[in-house]
């Protein structure tokens, strides 16, 4: 007689059967599809300030950066408000001796924003094939590869680079963790991430108010021929998620 109640009993039974814990049953009468916002009708202006809610940036004790990422952005966007980008964090980061990229409460994310961010702590030759993604409804692999030109210099890949995860961190940012730890240029800290998916679809059922959530895209990483799916990133020191920025920060210091 209960709608929500059936649709637990239905994902529990999916989660039996595949072992897939990212495709689940809901009752949904009062969902609406997202619609992204079209860009050219933001404002710039306005555009930074939904980053600056959702970044954070300091510079720590020993010069150490610090930069929270809630949400990672995608090309289009980085393109439109860069020089914002450039003024508002990289300026006041790039001259640091290390950099922190917590990504514990990191749920939301741009498939283009992944190479944008990896690039920032590669060089820019030789192009680096960080990750393959493969969409189901289209039947299209896509490569992502590292960028050649970035807006603004890179941080190298010299200085430490830490990156700080949760049982929450995911999607995007997980294949970010994922492709930087791979290329060996970033040490993992706190906990195993959730294990998402790079793309998910809510498909209605029939004239109904439920819907399934199922992954329609997988990321295959090209150096491990694996990917992060499902089973999440482990970190390399593993720590509860409330204490690996203090973790992160001695290691630095211990470097």
């Amino acid at each position: 007689p209960d709608p929500g109640t059936l649709a637990s009993v239905l994902t529990e039974g999916v989660k039996n059967t595949i072992g897939d814990s990212r495709v689940k049953v809901t009752y949904e009468p009062e969902y609406v599809p997202a619609v992204p916002p079209a860009m050219p009708d933001i404002p710039p202006e306005q555009l930074a300030g939904m980053i600056k809610a959702t970044v954070k940036v300091e510079v720590l004790d020993s010069n150490i950066a610090y930069l929270k990422i809630q949400h990672i952005i995608g090309e289009e966007m980085a393109q439109k408000v860069g020089p914002l980008l450039l003024e508002y964090i990289w300026d006041k980061v790039l001259p640091t001796s290390a950099m922190i990229l917590d990504f514990r409460s990191a749920v939301s994310g741009e498939l283009s924003g992944i190479p944008y961010i990896v690039s920032y702590y590669t060089d820019s030759e030789p192009l680096i094939h960080i990750d393959s993604v493969y969409d189901r409804p289209s039947d299209i692999t896509t490569e992502l590869w590292s960028m050649p030109t970035l807006l603004g210099k890179r941080y190298g890949t010299s200085k430490p680079l830490m990156i700080l995860t949760s049982k929450n961190t995911l999607g995007v940012a997980e294949d970010v963790a994922y492709c930087l730890k791979n290329l060996k240029r970033a040490t993992i800290v706190g906990e195993n991430t959730a294990g998402g998916t790079v793309k998910i679809d809510k498909i209605k059922v029939g004239d109904t108010d439920f819907y399934v959530s199922v992954p329609v895209a997988k990321s295959i990483n090209p150096i491990t021929g694996k990917s992060w799916e499902i089973d999440g990133v482990a970190p390399h020191v593993e720590v509860p998620a409330e204490d690996a920025l203090e973790t992160a920060v001695a290691i630095i210091q211990l470097r």
